[in-house]
């Protein structure tokens, strides 16, 4: 009952997928005789944007476990390489849900076009090894945050939460942040774009953290944790036509992301599993991985002081209306 897109076919798939185009035996959001669910016995396909990232295990595990299909859905994953990027797509009606960085909402309020957080998915760690960080290959003469300073860093999204975070933890530490040069590199692109030199610090989560490190790399700061310690890694996101006009979708699909996350959180094994089979990695890779605090709850999610400290780095001229941006179903 469910699709993936392969990984290793990212870039092409999701310029397929969040254009329009489907390869749904159904249209999205229709009801399917088969199986039987809490939504009166019929099953509905949902396409869900996420990205090729270790912190996706709960969203697959969930799938595996049979708890979306519990709630009536039936789940296709399409890769994207950002929560901004998807909202195009939702705004489409193409997808009807996306697991994203919560600053692509941020925007997309500023414009008043009717996107919305309805839940958390996961947040950073507060302390202890985070769940990304800005990695450097073996043999770099960057060592501390201020380093990055002229430098060339990646990130998966310009102008969102990563860059964002960098640029504080840079100027905290001495540095300064406005000689920076971010350029945009997919997560999974980032061991060999580093190998081949074309940056010289990138901006990336587990696994491909992980794999930098482990060719003698060394990780340099964790940006979410020096500067909104425990901010939220991913959130839910929909568009306001979709609770407007579909709200039992909608509830269907909050009820079945909070069991799927509380069922992550006691269940890493499940978790880790689901890594390796969806990102092709090896299980002691997905061992290894730091998984973040698995959360359907907003309230510790930090967007606000997201906001705040972009509207000071004038990264936005405003906040956003957190009342309408911030829905928790």
């Amino acid at each position: 009952m469910k699709k993936f897109l392969a990984v290793g076919a990212l870039a092409a798939a999701a310029i397929l997928a969040l254009s329009g185009c489907t390869d749904s035996a159904a249209p999205s959001g229709s009801a399917s005789p088969s199986g039987s669910g809490d939504a009166g016995g019929e099953i509905r396909d949902i396409r869900v944007a996420a990205l090729p990232i270790a912190e996706t295990g709960a969203l697959w595990a969930a799938i595996d476990e049979g708890i979306f299909e519990k709630h009536g859905l039936n789940v296709e994953v399409v890769p994207a390489q950002g929560g901004a990027n998807a909202i195009p797509a939702l705004l489409s009606g193409d997808i009807q849900f996306a697991i994203g960085q919560p600053f692509g909402p941020i925007r997309a309020d500023l414009q008043d076009l009717g996107v919305a957080i309805i839940g958390n998915y996961a947040n950073s760690l507060a302390e202890g090894t985070d769940v990304n960080a800005v990695v450097v290959p073996a043999g770099s003469a960057i060592t501390r945050p201020a380093d990055l300073s002229g430098k060339t860093v990646s990130v998966n999204t310009i102008g969102a939460a990563g860059d964002l975070t960098i640029r504080k933890a840079v100027d905290d530490d001495g540095g300064d942040s406005s000689t920076i040069k971010f350029v945009e590199v997919a997560f999974p692109d980032v061991p060999a774009q580093l190998d081949a030199g074309t940056m010289d610090a990138a901006w990336a989560p587990d696994p491909f953290r992980g794999i930098v490190v482990g060719k003698g790399g060394t990780s340099i700061v964790a940006p979410y944790q020096a500067t909104i310690p425990g901010l939220t890694v991913l959130t839910s996101i929909t568009t306001q036509d979709l609770i407007d006009n579909d709200a039992d979708l909608v509830a269907d699909y909050a009820a079945a992301m909070e069991e799927a996350l509380t069922f992550a959180s006691s269940n890493e094994d499940a978790v880790r599993a689901a890594i390796a089979t969806n990102l092709k990695i090896p299980a002691e890779a997905a061992a290894g991985i730091t998984l973040p605090t698995f959360t359907w709850d907003l309230s510790d999610a930090g967007i606000e002081k997201l906001g705040a400290l972009a509207v000071s780095y004038k990264y936005i001229d405003a906040e956003p209306d957190y009342s309408r941006l911030i829905q928790q179903k």
